[in-house]
C-alpha cells in the first residue's frame, strides 16, 4: 500500500508482465492508459490481496 501518492493511498502489484496475446485480449475490452501494464497474479496471492483490501477498506478515512 502506498500512501503517498498525490492522487491518494494506492495498492501496489507486482506480478508477471502478460504476454503480448494476452495484452492485446485485456486491450480490447479495456486499452491500458500509458502508464498502466497488464500483468498476471498467480491464483496463490488471492487471500493476501483479499486481506490487502480489506485493510485498506477499513482504513480508507484514516488514510
Amino acid at each position: 500500500m502506498d500512501t503517498d501518492t498525490a492522487e491518494g493511498p494506492e495498492l501496489v502489484f507486482q506480478g508477471k508482465v502478460a504476454d503480448a496475446v494476452t495484452r492485446a485480449a485485456c486491450s480490447q475490452d479495456s486499452p491500458p492508459a500509458d502508464d498502466e501494464a497488464v500483468i498476471r497474479i498467480p491464483v496463490r496471492m488471492v487471500d493476501q490481496i483479499r486481506k490487502a483490501c480489506d485493510a485498506a477498506e477499513a482504513a480508507g478515512p484514516q488514510l
